[in-house]
């Protein structure tokens, strides 16, 4: 996988971790699906999946991306490092309380558990709720 930034137009918002891209690479013109790196946002079932999903569209749908490919998942999605404008769509969702970071992934993403923090001590999105499940947790119960 590349590690190069990839230019991009965001042709899809899947939910509130997930775009669906086209980059500019002349030999690939294929939609690529690309999961957000470091966060995990609520399943669209979940309390909040959706406005994770609009906030996400408000941010980057029909937008130019920049992408950093970290990863491949076990879904087969590029994970990455995603900027939507001038916009880093991780702190956004987060920042937003519209995603949880998800730690297993985030050491190479120091600034997003402060503003998780700031979103719980303030109670937005997600942390409005007396007890937010979080999404991994949600998919174990339900056996996505």
């Amino acid at each position: 996988m590349p590690l190069a930034s990839l230019l991009c137009l965001v042709i899809a918002v899947n939910d509130g971790d997930t775009l669906t891209v086209r980059c500019a690479a002349p030999d690939d013109r294929q939609p690529v699906r690309v999961r957000i790196a470091a966060i995990d946002a609520p399943e669209w079932q979940q309390a909040f999946g959706q406005q994770a999903r609009q906030h996400l569209a408000q941010i980057c749908f029909r937008q130019q991306a920049t992408l950093r490919p970290v990863d491949q998942d076990s879904y087969g999605r590029t994970v990455a490092d995603v900027r939507c404008g001038d916009t880093d769509a991780a702190s956004a969702q987060v920042r937003a309380g519209l995603a949880w970071v998800y730690r297993p992934y985030a050491r190479a993403h120091p600034h997003l558990p402060p503003l998780e923090r700031q979103a719980q001590e303030q109670g937005l999105g997600l942390w409005s709720q007396k007890q937010p499940q979080a999404p991994w947790n949600y998919r174990h119960q339900h056996h996505r």
